[in-house]
């Protein structure tokens, strides 16, 4: 008993000798964070009509996201199928409005969508089988749609 008291009360003393500037510590942080302020979000879709929750989420809080914030949605795998001109809308419910819809919507409003060309090349896809307004990924559109730190959402 006497040695676990003992080593509570060493303990006690080293963790008070340390000396913290609470102040200094938290002005770091703040000017860290600062540094990493984002303005955009950058969307990651993967899915289509194989997964219409995710799909619709992407697209969903691509389009809250974009009141505020630059945004740009990055569309591979299935989630080619959803700016397709001849696909069906991706619907869920009444939960979320249906693809075609948002999609609309989030290129009214300027917000950059992307279909990866690798994947297109895999289904068979060409530029101009895209919803108008709807662009081929090019590796310079990944950043030049925002002026700071980018926010990554995967779907």
């Amino acid at each position: 008993m006497k040695k676990i008291l003992s080593l509570l009360l060493l303990a006690a003393f080293m963790t008070s000798c340390i000396d913290v500037d609470v102040d200094e510590n938290a002005a770091k942080a703040m000017e860290k964070a600062a540094k990493y302020e984002t303005t955009g979000v950058f969307i990651h879709i993967t899915h289509g009509s194989d997964d219409a929750h995710r799909a619709l989420m992407g697209l969903m809080m691509a389009t809250k996201m974009a009141e505020t914030k630059d945004v740009a949605i990055y569309l591979d795998i299935k989630g080619i199928e959803l700016v397709l001109r001849d696909a069906e809308p991706v619907t869920l419910d009444d939960f979320f409005p249906p693809s075609d819809e948002m999609i609309g919507k989030l290129l009214d409003k300027g917000v950059t969508i992307m279909a990866c060309p690798g994947c297109m090349k895999v289904m068979g896809v060409t530029e101009d089988m895209l919803i108008d307004g709807v662009i081929v990924a090019e590796k310079e559109k990944f950043f030049n749609f925002t002026e700071k730190g980018i926010l990554t959402l995967d779907y």
